[in-house]
């Protein structure tokens, strides 16, 4: 395979390394010249992409592609001027250009979405059955995004994978660097669980449905919604530190954003990531992902 990762930040260069691992031959856009070393350093071709033109290198890197893999998210806020344009910054930059025009090889596309999209069911399990019913906009461009893929896949007869993922996190980004900073906040809301999902599962997923050329919506998520609270206390703990004081979500200062956060609350299963893509969880929940991380001591970078 060669593969094209527009968008090769925290998850798309994971996935990356995850596929030169297997084999693969990967090129990954970014918007600096300077985050350039990272990638290669990785083994990604890297390839600068502004997020709005397609300019030659970008062509020129689609010729060869096979398999392309789509972790650009839409803008948060929606155009209501104008309802019908494209929302995928991707799709948008190829402007009237026929996708199979510009990478005539290409067999499969895969899209990073997001669980925001089935919006809030009051802590009830859902999966990917469940309709989607996004509470924010920023939700919303996501579900148009993925219509969008989906629509150019059933036009080209091309099959597209959408991946709903949970919080991401994993090397670089956790709660075990937040704990270190002195940063973290016991938030504790009623009843209230999140999923999420460590970075290195997200890439063995991609690896896996990029193999298979699978198309179709896929939960990839850990195996235990859990409360934020109960997070930080065991973060704590696991250091050997005393876990912050409990806060009343209700009477907590929190900017719009993070108070938008909670207003979603539910369980997301992934039974079907691993009966159809057959995806082992490395990092199944946050205690065995969290310890792991702190006993390889990874989890700075």
């Amino acid at each position: 395979m060669k593969v094209g990762i527009f968008g090769a930040g925290f998850s798309g260069k994971e996935i990356g390394r995850n596929l030169i691992e297997s084999g693969h031959d990967v090129w990954g856009t970014t918007r600096s010249e300077d985050k350039f070393s990272s990638l290669q350093h990785l083994g990604i071709t890297p390839v600068a992409f502004d997020g709005t033109n397609l300019n030659e290198d970008v062509r020129n890197a689609l010729v060869d592609t096979t398999h392309l893999i789509i972790s650009i998210a839409p803008a948060r806020q929606e155009n209501t001027d104008q309802p019908d344009e494209i929302v995928d910054p991707v799709l948008r930059s190829f402007q009237d250009q026929d996708l199979k025009t510009l990478a005539p090889k290409l067999q499969w596309v895969g899209y990073l979405s997001t669980v925001g999209v089935y919006g809030n069911h009051d802590g009830a399990w859902i999966d990917e059955s469940t309709s989607v019913a996004p509470a924010s906009e920023r939700s919303r461009q996501r579900v148009r995004a993925e219509a969008e893929w989906l629509s150019i896949g059933e036009a080209q007869k091309l099959p597209v994978g959408v991946f709903r993922l949970s919080g991401i996190y994993g090397p670089g980004r956790n709660a075990l660097l937040t704990a270190e900073k002195g940063k973290a906040r016991r938030l504790v809301k009623k009843n209230q669980v999140f999923n999420r999902i460590h970075v290195g599962d997200i890439a063995t997923a991609l690896n896996l449905a990029a193999t298979r050329k699978v198309s179709g919506a896929y939960n990839i998520t850990d195996n235990e919604p859990a409360p934020p609270q109960e997070v930080v206390k065991f973060t704590h703990e696991l250091m050997g530190k005393t876990p912050p004081p409990e806060i009343d979500f209700e009477t907590a200062d929190l900017s719009p954003m993070a108070r938008s956060f909670y207003g979603e609350n539910k369980r997301v299963s992934n039974a079907k990531s691993k009966s159809e893509l057959g995806l082992d969880y490395q990092w199944p929940d946050y205690r065995a992902a969290l310890t792991r991380m702190w006993e390889e001591d990874n989890w700075r970078s």
